[in-house]
Formats: structure tokens, sequence, C-alpha cells
């Protein structure tokens, strides 16, 4: 279609992430209503354990590989000898398992044990394919494999919740998308298992160290909070946090799509020598990920207390003040997403766990004192804490090797249109009661058509770029526009 590589992947990666988050919207508003927030909270900490576990199960090695896979020499060395770490370490993993288990009265109630070390050894296999993929820049085969991964785990829940198996149908639904995904990636891998050497697993270790210990700070503060919540309140509580934190997803689809496209393009510039075309880049990211985080988090500020009792449920309009915290969260998310992954596609894994580190370590004792005295508003503090300080220190080290600029003109053109969209919808607001989930529907829609014909007036830089690519595409620009 004559689009560049990175659009071109960017886009498969941003549509790919916007189905699969509407996929999960509208799956769990029907789990919200059908099985309430304790029941929800229960696989929540399913959810939580198994990011733990698989962490340690992966020891880093997945992102060493594709770091390495992605530098083009020896890819099939590297490969074979991540699968053998990979293996070796989920029988680490599930001892482990064992090990905790006597500590985790209520999570052996539940009855989730015997789905989280399924779960563990599935994702074995799809961890090895998915990275073999990902590491040789079939970005569009990783993100489609991410699609068929949700579909599969949400039509399985679904059918699971309808015929009342609860919150273990979750768990099921969950392992069997794993599953699907991993075969879509296994079905385009294009590495073989072949001999490899004691320096293949060398080169892995030294930048897995460091991606470990990075991605454990960074799965500290993804599911700290989700864990001491349960431990200090209730099932229930978790369900309400949870569910307003994923609600906020929306704001993160470009900086996702973005984050999966240019890791690999950024590893091999770094190999190239190419600093400039990564200065560019992340610039480039900041304000395509701002473009959407911020009207997003606007919008969410207006009418996210009617949004969460409307999509959800009563009960979950209580994590309405959480959920305006989450909101500015994903806003920060964009800088510490997208320069932690450019510190580690730019081969400085330690300075990313620095980073993440230190964050990790802030979100533990902050969780430990907020959530007593403000419960999952607490946690909500706790975490944009917490990510202002990852983004801080990220940006400090990042700065040490490339510019990290930001588009100043764009930037402030998107604060403007989000402003303007802020207005009409409080507006609308105030002279429509929001009875009803369709007038609400229809402020978000007039919210979303004023901030678009706002930015594209406002900025003429960003409307030629869109128009461009929705041409290429082969869809009509209105002349008006």
């Amino acid at each position: 279609m004559g689009i560049d590589p990175i659009r071109r992947q960017s886009l498969i990666s941003f549509t790919s992430t916007i189905l699969l988050t509407v996929i999960g919207f509208v799956a769990t508003m029907y789990f919200a209503h059908a099985l309430g927030k304790a029941a929800y909270g229960a696989y929540s900490i399913f959810i939580a354990f198994y990011g733990i576990f698989t962490l340690l199960g992966d020891g880093g090695f997945g992102g060493a590989a594709v770091k390495r896979i992605s530098e083009g020499t020896e890819p099939e060395g590297y490969f074979s000898a991540f699968v053998f770490m990979r293996v070796l370490l989920l029988a680490v993993s599930i001892a482990v398992v064992f090990a905790v288990l006597p500590l985790l009265d209520d999570f052996r109630a539940s009855g989730m044990v015997s789905w989280l070390l399924l779960a563990l050894v599935i994702g074995v296999f799809q961890g090895i394919a998915a990275n073999g993929v990902y590491g040789t820049g079939m970005v569009g085969v990783s993100q489609t494999s991410s699609l068929v991964n949700n579909v599969t785990r949400v039509l399985f829940q679904i059918l699971a919740v309808f015929l009342g198996f609860g919150a273990a149908g979750l768990a099921g639904g969950f392992v069997a998308g794993i599953f699907a995904g991993g075969l879509t990636c296994l079905l385009f891998l294009k590495l073989h298992l072949t001999r490899f050497t004691i320096g293949h697993i060398k080169n892995l270790v030294s930048f897995s160290f460091w991606i470990f210990l990075a991605s454990s700070g960074a799965t500290v503060f993804s599911y700290a909070d989700t864990i001491l919540v349960g431990y200090f309140m209730t099932k229930a509580d978790v369900g309400v946090y949870r569910i307003a934190f994923q609600f906020t997803a929306a704001a993160t689809f470009t900086t996702m799509a973005l984050h999966t496209t240019l890791y690999p393009k950024i590893s091999r510039w770094h190999a190239d020598g190419a600093l400039d075309r990564v200065t560019l880049s992340l610039a480039r990211a900041f304000t395509y990920s701002l473009l959407l985080a911020i009207p997003v988090a606007v919008g969410g500020w207006v009418l996210g207390d009617r949004l969460l009792y409307f999509f959800y449920g009563a009960g979950f309009a209580e994590g309405t003040t959480a959920l305006a915290i989450l909101l500015l969260v994903q806003v920060v998310n964009v800088f510490m997403y997208l320069q932690t992954m450019c510190l580690n596609a730019l081969d400085r894994p330690r300075e990313s766990f620095y980073a993440t580190g230190t964050a990790a370590v802030v979100n533990i004792v902050l969780d430990l004192a907020l959530i007593p005295l403000f419960g999952i508003e607490g946690a909500a503090i706790a975490t944009l804490v917490t990510m202002l300080v990852n983004a801080g220190i990220a940006r400090y080290y990042l700065s040490k090797q490339i510019p990290v600029k930001l588009e100043r003109g764009p930037v402030l053109h998107i604060l403007l249109a989000a402003g303007a969209m802020a207005l009409v919808v409080l507006a609308y607001r105030f002279a429509i009661p929001l009875t009803n989930v369709f007038i609400v529907l229809a402020a978000v829609a007039l919210g979303g058509l004023v901030y678009g014909l706002v930015l594209l007036k406002a900025d003429h830089g960003l409307h030629d770029e869109i128009r461009d690519l929705v041409v290429q595409l082969g869809a009509p620009w209105p002349r008006w526009l």
C-alpha cells in the first residue's frame, strides 16, 4: 500500500490493540454483571499470581532472546538456548508455587491452584513461539497472535460463565487463550532448534539478568497493589479496583502499539549506529501516544462515574475516585513505558532496572502505608507516584544515550483540543441528565468529535500525516477536513 514499515506495523498493532481492548471491555461488562465484585476479584488475584510466577519462569530470557535474535547474529543459536533456559526455569517456578502454597490459604480455597499450574506450563509454549516470532521482526504476526489469544479467551470465558463455572471458568478461558495464541505464533515461526554453545547462554544471561530485575520491578507495581488490596481489604474491593484499572486501558492503545513496533527497530538501529533515528522515533512516539492518552483521561474525569455505573453496575461505581487517579497514571505511563523500552532496546537493561527497581520499592512502601488508610484510592495514589518515579529515573538515564525530546507544538495542540472537548462535554452534562447508557455514549461520541475536529484544525502536521495515512489505506478523506 506504499506505507513505510514502521507506520504499517504500528497501524496493525494499533488496530489489533483496539480490537483486543473492545473485546475485553464488552466481556468484562458481562462478567461484572454476571459474577459480581467478589468473583471478579478472585480472578484478578489469579492473574496477579500468574504474572509473578511467569516472571520467575521467564527469568528475563524472553526479552534477552528478542534482543539477541533481532540483532541478526546467530538467531537460531540464541533461540535454542532460550528454549533450554525457559524449560529449565519452568521447573523452578512450579517448585516455588508448591513451596509457597501453605501461605496462600485464600488462594487454595478459591480452587485456582490447578489452573495456575496449567497456565504456567502452557505459558512456556506460548512464550517460546511468541518471542521467536517477535525477535525476527514479525510484529504483525505477534499482534495477530495476541488477538487470537484474547478472542479465544473471551469466548471460552463467556461460555464458562454462562454455564455457571464462575471464577474458575474465567481462569480456564485464560489458559485456552494462551494456548491458541502460542499455536498461532508457532505456525509462522521460522527459527529452528539447533546446537547452541555456552557462549549463547552467557550472552543471554548478560542481558537477561538486568531484564529480569527490571521486569521484577514492573511486575511488582503491576500486581502488588492487587495482592495487597486483597490482603488488607476484600475480594470485592479487588474487583472494583481492577475494573477501574482495566477501564483506563483505552488510554494505552497507541503506547502499546508503538512499544511493540519500535523495540526490534530501535534494537537494530542501535546495532547499526543510527541513533538519530531513535531520537526522532521516540519523540514522535510520545506525540502519538499522548494523542489518545490525554483525551481519554480528560473524558474519563468528566464522565467516569456514569460510565462505571452503566457499564459495570452500581457496585463498581465505588471506584470513581480511583479511576480518576488511574487515568492520570496512564498519561505518565506513556513516558515510563516508551523510555524503559528504549533503554532495553539500546542495550541498557541495567539502567532500566535502576528505574523500575527503585519504583518498585517506592510502590510497595506506599501500598503498605496508603491502602490501610485510603483503600483502593491509596493503591491508585501509590501507583501514580510509582509511575512518576519510574519515568523520571528512566528519562535521566536515557538522556545520557540520546536526546529525549518532546514535540511541544503538537502536544500543546493536543492539550488545547482536549480542553475544548472537556468544556463541550461538561456543558452537555449540565444540560442533559445522564440517566441512561445511550445518553452517556452520545456524550462520549460528541467529545470525540470535538476533540478530533479541533486537533485537525489546530495542528497541520498531524492533519497531513493522518490524511496521508487514510488515503494510503484507500479510504476517502472529506474535503471539508
